[in-house]
């Protein structure tokens, strides 16, 4: 097994455990939509790319670390994850795309990597369990809602680095 194709388990409630075999290289999109009762999930370091809306809906999950050896994170990949506390992203991943972890309420920590150059639209929007974000001076561009509604975010460290901020970035944080 190369590749967890799109919507290979959508909806699979009842799922609450995986061990992603170290031979794949990408969960395609909507792998694991909506499967809330995963509880844990292992990726392993073969893993290059997380496709749109991969973990979406995951309300189980609470803690993912995205190994070493991945480059993108989809669209959506682990939005509307209600009880994730705890993300890691590694080093590597140049860009969050739009709306990656929307609507994760329950994620109190994030950690940006230093190769980290944009956040995307909405990356976390309505992240409102967040309460402070310090962003890589890495980082060139923060997208329109990027941080919107993260109405607990009280403290934000932004670099020189920083050439745009987008429309609503940090729009109804505290």
């Amino acid at each position: 097994v190369t590749s967890i194709g799109e919507n290979a388990f959508d909806g699979c409630s009842g799922l609450t455990s995986i061990t992603i075999p170290n031979s794949v290289t990408s969960i395609k999109w909507g792998a694991f939509y909506g499967c809330s009762g995963l509880t844990s999930i292992t990726i392993p370091n073969s893993v290059k790319s997380i496709g749109t809306s991969a973990f979406s809906g995951c309300s189980g999950l609470t803690n993912v670390t995205i190994p070493n050896s991945v480059t993108s994170i989809g669209m959506y990949a682990f939005s509307v994850c209600t009880r994730l506390t705890n993300v890691t992203i590694p080093n590597g991943v140049t860009s969050i795309s739009d709306y990656a972890f929307c609507s994760c309420s329950g994620l109190t920590r994030i950690k940006l990597p230093n190769s980290l150059m944009h956040i995307e639209n909405g990356a976390f929007s309505k992240c409102s369990g967040l309460t402070s974000i310090t962003i890589p001076n890495s980082v060139e561009s923060i997208g329109a809602d990027a941080f919107f509604g993260c109405s607990r975010l009280a403290n934000i460290t932004i670099p020189s680095s920083v050439k745009s901020i987008m429309d609503g970035a940090f729009s109804r944080c505290s």
